[in-house]
């Protein structure tokens, strides 16, 4: 069955922020300077450690979103 095309895009949404998430959060810890309890070291760790936290759980819910919709999707054309 293949995806609406609405479905599609909130799916392709979901993953570039949720990745954009993770690719930050990666930065953080090993490009910048690690993360201690005070905090990232470095003033792009403090930026990538911002974008992390943004990106992470709207990419989560998008992803949520989607995969309901997905669902709902299914269920509607049976």
């Amino acid at each position: 069955m293949p995806l609406r095309s609405d479905t599609r895009i909130l799916l392709r949404t979901g993953l570039w922020i949720f990745g954009t998430g993770v690719v930050s959060a990666a930065l953080m810890l090993f490009a910048f300077g690690g993360v201690t309890r005070q905090g990232p070291h470095t003033n792009p760790g403090w930026l990538c450690l911002m974008v992390a936290m943004g990106c992470l759980p709207t990419g989560t819910l998008t992803l949520a979103l989607a995969a309901l919709k997905f669902v709902g999707d299914r269920h509607r054309e049976d």
